[in-house]
């Protein structure tokens, strides 16, 4: 999948952000000389994966094309604890008005990189690819899912729009799973069409209905085992639910293809990271 994590779509976030924060004006930065400029470096107080650069210069350019950035290192990149990511130098009134903002969107994009990372390690040597899923902050759904590639996992779905995902209530809506799948078909999107289930016999009927991908839904690792037997690579297998870092080996162990978690995005504690001026 390609993630459509274009130029216009990082400005927008950003232009958001700013609007949130900055609103009619820094009050503060007005203590500044207009003129002043100076030169600003960012470290990292923690081991993590860094990611957001792009946003983080869509910052400073939205509020001062003047201002510039040199990284020293890049996303995706293993950042040890007391690493200097990147100097800016600049008017002084833009690079302190954009400093939060600009925070905000790195540290919690390497937080999401940086937890998927453990993830995909814990699981290495197993078949199973790590996944995300639609639990996302509000309005960071591209860049969240951006952040989980840097970490090495993979995307689920990107909205309601690009696949289907066929669950309990869709079901006894629809009658069946069967049925549910068969109108799944025509809407001939030719678009993946995955179907939660939360019981073998459950198992059984998507298979038989033809579905791409079934999800075992909280199943246990002997469910999981069996229904790995049971489908026997004619269809990939998604395990989720109360998946965390001490039951991730185990759950991979059992064969299945994809691990869905939702804690990569909504569970994410901001990586440590401080802006400071350097003295002229």
């Amino acid at each position: 999948m390609t993630l459509p994590v274009t130029d216009r779509a990082i400005r927008e976030s950003v232009r958001i952000a700013l609007a949130e924060d900055v609103g009619p004006g820094d009050l503060t930065a007005q203590l500044i000389p207009e003129n002043a400029t100076c030169r600003a470096h960012v470290i990292c107080k923690e081991t993590a994966i860094l990611c957001g650069q792009a946003w983080f210069d869509a910052t400073f350019a939205a509020l001062d094309g003047d201002v510039r950035v040199q990284w020293q290192v890049a996303d995706g990149d293993i950042i040890p604890t007391g690493t200097r990511l990147c100097t800016l130098s600049g008017p002084s009134r833009a690079i302190l008005t954009g400093e939060r903002t600009a925070l905000n969107f790195l540290q919690t994009l390497s937080a999401t990189a940086t937890r998927t990372r453990e993830y995909v390690e814990a699981v290495a040597g197993t078949r199973a690819h790590i996944l995300d899923t639609r639990k996302t902050l509000p309005g960071l759904r591209l860049a969240q899912k951006y952040a989980v590639t840097c970490g090495g996992g993979h995307n689920h779905r990107l909205g309601l729009y690009d696949a289907v995902l066929i669950k309990e209530n869709h079901i006894m809506a629809a009658g069946s799973i069967a049925a549910a799948v068969t109108r799944a078909r025509d809407l001939g999107d030719q678009v993946p069409v995955e179907v939660e289930t939360e019981t073998l016999d459950e198992v059984r009927q998507a298979l038989e209905a033809g579905a791409d991908i079934i999800m075992l839904d909280d199943f246990t690792l002997d469910g999981m085992q069996e229904a790995v037997a049971l489908v026997n690579g004619a269809c990939l297998l998604e395990a989720s639910g109360g998946v965390d870092l001490d039951s991730i080996r185990a759950i991979a162990a059992t064969g299945v293809d994809r691990i869905s978690i939702g804690g990569l995005t909504k569970h994410v504690q901001a990586v440590d990271l401080s802006l400071r001026l350097e003295e002229e």
